[in-house]
């Protein structure tokens, strides 16, 4: 098995460090430019979408559709994940404290990616079988007519299964057996069998039962999370100036506060920075749409307004938190990396109960990325096979969840994060094919709002 390790490796760093990196950002810079700079002016109209009349609870999915905030907190349950975690932490390892601005910069641009795959999943979702259905597979066939549409669309399809519905689902019931096995020396199958019958009752309930746990758990854990980032954060409040210091001087000038560690270059800060900022956002990816596409909302610009919510919460907030946790507690340089430094940077400050918050906080962002990546895996199960292939996707995503448990996972990670880098590709095809179409979809959500101001 090792050399199938070394060369799916090998892949994952030609992708990542090249044809991803510049893809990603390039996409995100050229929406930007093309929406002029959307995620800046049109931000406080986003957070007014979705925090100026919010109802957590109570709205029920149906046959048209589900409400723009279950949307989000099913998108945000799948971006929040153990990355939030591990991934600031190995960019922080790997790039330095610099690492973070890259990250940060990534994200910025990735606002203005995911507010254009929000606004093409609503325009080309349709309706299957009675039930609203959306995501890259539709506007990839919107954008490319004929026998090569379908066929990209089809391979997106098998590969988001594969690397989030089985791979990625693995490697997320690994991390939580691990984290309990190492806090509180549970056996690590009596907890994937636990997550396993939790998610399949889930699971079975369909996309009612999926956003109505998402739309609660989603803001417990954010909150949980931050709040106990920011005591250490605010415990240590002299220290955050210098903390900022540290992400901006290492952003251009890495060995001015690694101390001359091997291989820290500006070229890893930016490389580490925004590979993990994307991976954890999944601005690009194609993953997020299947839950905007459901949205109840006037115009798909509204929808993409709050997608880009979404990335702010994941990176500027949740992400964030982490680093500013790991700088702050002066623990990243000691040659750890992974949840392992971040866990030792939160019991520095609350000493045995660190492992603790980091095992509670694991298993929240774990689990709702599950759910969250069943739920998008479905939705292509549903594409290629229809509804009747859903109960047999479900029962094999039930069973990797137990195995992967008890699992070394490193290939199975591995092999999720190729599979996940290649879908980026036939979904950033098809948004930039469609680039004119977002373009329209944005001036038309402008004037239709300003002529409702006018009404007013």
């Amino acid at each position: 098995m090792d050399w199938i390790t070394e060369i799916v490796n090998w892949v994952n760093s030609f992708l990542w460090d090249f044809l991803l990196l510049f893809l990603l950002c390039g996409t995100g810079i050229y929406f930007t430019i093309r929406l002029k700079f959307v995620q800046i002016r049109k931000f406080p109209a986003a957070c007014k979408a979705v925090f100026g009349n919010i109802k957590l609870f109570g709205k029920k999915a149906d046959k048209d559709g589900i409400s723009s905030f279950q949307s989000l907190a099913t998108a945000i349950a799948a971006q929040v994940g153990t990355g939030n975690i591990a991934g600031a932490a190995g960019a922080i390892a790997s790039g330095g404290p610099g690492a973070i601005f890259w990250m940060w910069l990534s994200a910025f641009f990735g606002m203005a990616t995911i507010y254009s795959e929000a606004t093409l999943a609503q325009k080309y979702r349709t309706t299957v079988d009675g039930q609203v259905a959306g995501g890259p597979v539709y506007y990839i066939r919107g954008a490319f007519k004929g026998k090569f549409g379908k066929a990209l669309a089809g391979i997106f399809a098998v590969l988001i299964i594969l690397a989030l519905g089985f791979m990625g689902n693995m490697v997320q019931s690994n991390s939580i057996s691990v984290a309990f096995q190492t806090s509180f020396g549970i056996e690590p199958w009596i907890v994937g069998i636990i997550i396993a019958l939790i998610a399949g009752f889930i699971f079975l309930g369909g996309v009612r039962r999926i956003v109505s746990v998402t739309e609660k758990i989603v803001p417990i854990m954010a909150v949980f999370y931050v709040i106990g980032s920011l005591v250490i954060i605010f415990g240590n409040i002299t220290q955050i100036g210098e903390a900022l210091r540290v992400i901006f001087v290492g952003a251009f000038s890495p060995s001015a506060v690694m101390g001359g560690v091997v291989g820290i270059s500006i070229q890893s800060a930016i490389r580490y920075g925004v590979a993990r900022g994307l991976f954890s956002n999944e601005a690009g990816m194609g993953s997020t749409p299947h839950a905007h596409a459901l949205a109840k909302v006037e115009h798909p610009g509204d929808q993409g307004l709050v997608a880009m919510i979404g990335v702010f919460i994941d990176t500027f907030i949740v992400l964030t938190m982490t680093a500013l946790v790991i700088i702050i507690t002066g623990v990243f340089d000691n040659g750890q990396t992974g949840v392992e430094l971040a866990q030792t940077a939160f019991s520095s400050f609350y000493q045995a109960g660190g492992g603790i918050f980091i095992c509670i906080s694991l298993l929240f962002f774990a689990f709702s990325t599950i759910i969250g990546w069943y739920f998008f895996g479905e939705q292509n199960v549903k594409y290629l096979f229809g509804p009747k292939g859903v109960r047999l996707y479900a029962l094999i995503v039930v069973i990797l969840i137990v195995v992967g448990s008890v699992l070394k996972v490193e290939l199975v990670w591995n092999l999720s994060d190729f599979f996940n880098s290649l879908m980026v590709i036939p979904n950033v095809l098809g948004l930039l094919a469609l680039s004119g179409v977002v373009s329209k979809l944005y001036k038309e959500w402008e004037t239709s709002k300003k002529a409702g101001k006018n009404k007013k």
